[in-house]
């Protein structure tokens, strides 16, 4: 079987998962995001050559205070001030990522303390994804509608890419990345977010704009904090559960980084409407 047969398969198959069980049931949704984040947490902690199980606990434990508890039945009342501080740490640890990706040393800042990684990188971001479609009716739309922006993006930019990419993006990390590709994307991914808001409008047209800037801008430097980690752990992919794209963590990081600054900007266009 072809590697493009197999990436295409393998592909369509997690997109029908994903589209499945957040149309069907918030329950199944939740069931497959703690697979998938225990995954991506075994792939990062194998990377980063470090474990933790306190990082899978806490990953349950949190999924189940944000999604079921009486406290956090509406997110922006209850829990509000544990969710801002949540947001808060996760947005630092974030920041620190991007700023270490101008170091050429292995992530100073996080040496000795990975275990700040996998509580505030991976598990916060799975967690903010379950919440999407809970926040309001009809929200599912919203995360899917993420995730197609997302899965543009990444083919856009490898597209446009491959075919007219000339100056490179951050060749030290990912040299296969252009600056030509980085903008092809982002102008298919701004298209594709009007063509979402014509047949849903559940959020304004400007916010589906914004929405598709905010993807294709994290998305691009959550792929190259990634790729960081793997050229530092001198491995291709991070693992090899997917045929023809690697681990989960090679096929979510885009999703993975962009999804605090998703959420954030979900609850500032709620604030403003």
């Amino acid at each position: 079987m072809s590697e493009i047969l197999k990436r295409t398969i393998t592909g369509a198959l997690y997109i029908i998962i994903i589209v499945s069980t957040a149309f069907l049931s918030h329950y199944l949704l939740l069931a497959f995001f703690t697979v998938v984040g225990f995954i991506c947490l075994r792939e990062f902690q194998t990377l980063l050559r470090f474990k933790n199980v306190i990082s899978y606990f806490s990953l349950v434990v949190l999924l189940y205070y944000f999604n079921f508890t009486e406290d956090c039945k509406d997110v922006t009342k209850n829990c509000e001030n544990v969710l801002i501080a949540y947001l808060a740490m996760t947005l630092i640890i974030k920041l620190f990522l991007l700023k270490d990706l101008y170091t050429v040393n292995d992530n100073p800042i996080f040496d000795g303390k990975k275990h700040l990684l996998t509580l505030f990188y991976i598990v916060p971001s799975i967690i903010f994804l379950t919440m999407i479609p809970v926040y309001k009716e009809n929200y599912e739309y919203v995360l899917v509608g993420a995730f197609v922006l997302i899965w543009t993006n990444d083919s856009f930019a490898y597209l446009v890419g491959k075919n007219f990419g000339k100056r490179k993006l951050f060749e030290r990390i990912s040299p296969k990345k252009t600056i030509e590709g980085f903008i092809g994307g982002g102008v298919f991914t701004v298209a594709m977010s009007y063509l979402i808001f014509t047949y849903t409008e559940i959020l304004p047209w400007w916010a589906w704009v914004i929405l598709a800037l905010i993807v294709s801008v994290f998305g691009t430097l959550g792929d190259l904090v990634q790729s960081k980690f793997k050229r530092e752990a001198d491995v291709k992919d991070s693992g090899k559960i997917m045929p023809g794209h690697g681990g989960i963590f090679d096929r979510m990081d885009s999703m993975l980084f962009s999804s605090t600054f998703i959420f954030i900007f979900i609850l500032f266009v709620d604030y403003v409407s």
